[in-house]
């Protein structure tokens, strides 16, 4: 895809169907983890099914590394049985 010298750019029909941007629609630019991403501004739902999403994300990113790596899947049952 091509950017124009005045930096605009075509958002392919199936992107724009599939995500509800029409003419004179208004999007939301962003950067997450070092992407571009555009969303429809009316779009709040998504927005905040976004948010949760990093939210947890993030959550996981903290966690990684933290679990005892020597337990087996029946060790694992065993702790949490019957709670």
């Amino acid at each position: 895809m091509r950017v124009t010298s005045k930096g605009q750019v075509t958002i392919p029909r199936d992107l724009r169907e599939t995500f509800g941007i029409g003419a004179n629609s208004e999007v939301i630019f962003g950067i997450e983890g070092g992407k571009i991403t555009i969303t429809p501004k009316h779009d709040k739902g998504r927005l905040a099914d976004r948010e949760r999403l990093d939210r947890f994300l993030a959550a996981l990113d903290r966690l990684e590394g933290s679990g005892d790596q020597t337990m087996n899947a029946d060790a694992v049952m065993a702790l949490t049985r019957d709670r």
